[in-house]
């Protein structure tokens, strides 16, 4: 290609949406596609991150929101061992999707350290259909596997999934949101054991249960 052939395209390529843009964004932050029950939930738990004492000061909360990169590979001292085409073009599994507008995965983790308890907020695109009208089975355990991964991730250090066993106890419609909470059960030596279950945002229906060691 011509340096006038790449000046031309350049801004086509500027103007490529995320994931497959060269800027960061935070995928957890609000967007247009979010729908009511995503928002209200994201602002009850972003409203506990920070609080103010009695003088007026801010202060640090019991929840903190976890930042999420469409790509996670060069922060990973694995990546080292891999061609340097597969680091360059790597995508997070969640959030390579190119559509956007709530087309796939829309989530959110708040990490509570003092409690050893992780949750997620997680709206169910149009893509992720299994079922007629409901979400596959592989995409709930895929959010099961990223909330519980990162919670034992904070909690341990790096780790891989061992063991992941899940109940699926009721149907999760497409473009519905469920909460996900995350729960440590114990440490052995180098395992964590992990307890997750999915509900319905007010807590009256149990989506799917699972646990976990990593």
């Amino acid at each position: 290609m011509t340096l006038t052939m790449i000046l031309i395209h350049l801004p086509v390529l500027q103007s490529l949406p995320l994931p497959f843009s060269s800027k960061s964004r935070d995928f957890s932050l609000p967007n247009s596609s979010w729908n009511s029950e995503m928002k209200r939930l994201y602002e009850h738990y972003n409203s506990q991150c920070e609080v103010e004492s009695e003088d007026g000061e801010k202060q640090k909360g019991l929840w903190r929101r976890l930042p999420s990169y469409n790509r996670s590979l060069k922060y990973a001292t694995g990546g080292v061992y891999l061609s340097k085409l597969i680091q360059s073009k790597a995508r997070l599994f969640t959030r390579n999707i190119k559509e956007q507008g709530g087309a796939a995965f829309e989530y959110v983790l708040f990490n509570n350290e003092e409690e050893q308890r992780c949750v997620g907020i997680f709206q169910a695109g149009h893509l992720l259909e299994g079922p007629p009208g409901n979400v596959h089975g592989g995409a709930i355990a895929t959010i099961i596997d990223t909330v519980t991964g990162t919670h034992a991730t904070l909690l341990s250090g790096t780790v891989m999934t061992a063991n992941l066993n899940i109940n699926y106890r009721s149907p999760i419609p497409l473009g519905g949101t469920v909460h996900i909470e995350s729960s440590l059960d114990r440490k052995e030596g180098r395992k964590t054991f992990l307890s997750c279950r999915v509900t319905s945002t007010d807590g009256s229906k149990l989506h799917t249960e699972a646990t976990g060691d990593f």
